[in-house]
């Protein structure tokens, strides 16, 4: 912004749909699947998460940059999303923690970003006819006829497969810590599993997501988390094929894609939903409890329940949809949530089941 004319952009959306607004954020043409977050504060946490790769990005809540950019908050090393839509854009934030403003850290991380979007009507059309892929972009000549965009569209594939491994560790790599050691598979980790593990002391070795099972049991570890993720389960059939192995080797807990993958290792089945959970406001019940979770959320595929093999009791359940958000193994110790216990962003209402997965392996 800074006193410049603000820059034209456009939405087009392959069901011939378009949105047209104003760009703060990097220049140019970027294409993604079009989902929604419902989370009133975060930002900065979604466009870092991993789980976020290859998507473009729309906040329901309306007024996005006004606490600016805080490193602290980030939860990966740079943006994964391939472009933002909002409402509302604050060029001046306000926060004494901010170290520069939303759109000058866009630009610097070449993220294409539109505001002056009707972001409620988006949403709802995303609701009734699904996510589906979209581009942002700022050129000229697509503002002007943003149906020339749906040849741009058809110029690259339809889906993306296998965003994990654009954002899984390339190497295997230490945090030391004097209590019990957890391997961690890497399928698009955030930031803030390795905060909570550290405090707690664990010594964790993170591994990329094509490791097998073999380099996981030579670092003799005393669990196995399976971390969250981009994309479809089914794209990372080496995770699936490793975490099979593990299973009664090691204590196993999955979150988020990595419940999907360990529910797929040992005989269930997952599907897409039709337009995801993504935000930090999901109700979901503790069926052995009673107790409900506000929790923080971000997938477009579920467990399907019933194809889930009889070795699994459904642990917790979405209060929106009903559908799977935990799984608990009857006779070997593996465990598995859809949601983020470790919450960043997102309330810590479930932080305990983390802890209690550590405090198990001790």
């Amino acid at each position: 912004m800074g006193g410049k004319e603000p820059v034209s952009a456009v939405l087009w959306l392959e069901d011939g749909t378009v949105f047209k607004g104003r760009s703060f954020g990097f220049s140019g043409r970027k294409r993604g699947e079009v989902v929604f977050s419902t989370g009133m504060t975060g930002y900065l946490e979604a466009i870092t998460d991993p789980s976020f790769a290859g998507q473009i990005l729309t906040m329901t809540y309306p007024l996005i940059g006004n606490y600016g950019v805080n490193p602290e908050d980030s939860q990966s090393a740079k943006p994964y999303i391939r472009g933002l839509v909002v409402r509302d854009f604050c060029p001046r934030p306000s926060n004494w923690r901010s170290t520069e403003t939303l759109a000058d850290y866009l630009v610097r991380n070449q993220v294409i970003a539109i505001a002056g979007v009707d972001t409620r009507a988006l949403t709802r059309h995303l609701r009734i006819r699904g996510t589906m892929g979209g581009i942002i972009s700022t050129e000229q000549e697509d503002v002007n006829n943003p149906a020339q965009l749906a040849e741009y569209w058809k110029e690259g594939p339809s889906r993306e497969m296998n965003l994990v491994s654009s954002v899984t560790t390339p190497q295997v790599y230490h945090v030391p810590g004097s209590g019990p050691r957890v391997a961690i598979l890497d399928l698009g980790m955030k930031k803030r599993f390795l905060d909570i593990l550290t405090k707690m002391n664990c010594e964790c070795f993170v591994l990329p997501a094509k490791a097998q099972a073999g380099e996981v049991l030579a670092l003799s570890p005393q669990g196995v988390l399976i971390s969250n993720g981009p994309g479809d389960p089914k794209d990372v059939p080496q995770t699936i094929k490793t975490v099979a192995a593990l299973a009664g080797k090691v204590p196993l807990f999955g979150v988020c894609l990595g419940h999907q993958a360990l529910a797929l290792a040992l005989g269930g089945d997952t599907y897409k939903l039709k337009f995801g959970h993504r935000g930090v406001n999901h109700p979901v019940k503790d069926l052995a409890t009673g107790r409900v979770y506000i929790t923080s959320q971000n997938h477009g595929y579920a467990v399907r329940e019933e194809a889930l093999p009889s070795c699994f009791a459904v642990s917790h359940r979405n209060l929106n949809d009903g559908t799977v958000e935990g799984l608990r193994h009857l006779g070997l110790p593996i465990r598995s949530v859809q949601f983020h216990p470790e919450a960043g962003p997102g309330p810590e209402d479930s932080s305990h089941i983390l802890r209690e997965f550590v405090c198990s392996i001790m």
